[in-house]
């Protein structure tokens, strides 16, 4: 399905999370995360997506635990950017899918 994020027609699944990476952008990402109620998102939300975007492209499997040892951000840090639900909301922000993890 898609739906229209930031001025551009994006194709998302059921949940709402980007199916195809290649249609992420800057603004796309302002856009969800105004929809998230997270933001406006500073170097601490930037770090984190950029963080989630190169680890999805290398395939690497994205927890809370792994993203507290990343040395990005603390547990604290990233449940204090991404209140309610931290990974699964940075995860939809950055326009990766959702981790295996996230309920």
């Amino acid at each position: 399905m898609t739906k229209n994020i930031a001025e551009s027609e994006i194709d998302v699944n059921e949940e709402g999370y980007l199916t195809d990476m290649t249609q992420w952008n800057e603004a796309v990402a302002e856009a969800i995360a105004a929809e998230e109620g997270v933001g406006p998102l500073g170097e601490g939300h930037w770090k984190v997506i950029r963080y989630l975007r190169e680890q999805q492209e290398k395939g690497a499997a994205l927890t809370i635990r792994s993203m507290g040892k990343s040395g990005v951000v603390t547990t604290k840090e990233l449940y204090e950017l991404f209140p309610g639900g931290p990974l699964k909301k940075s995860s939809k922000i950055a326009g990766i899918p959702k981790p295996v993890g996230c309920i």
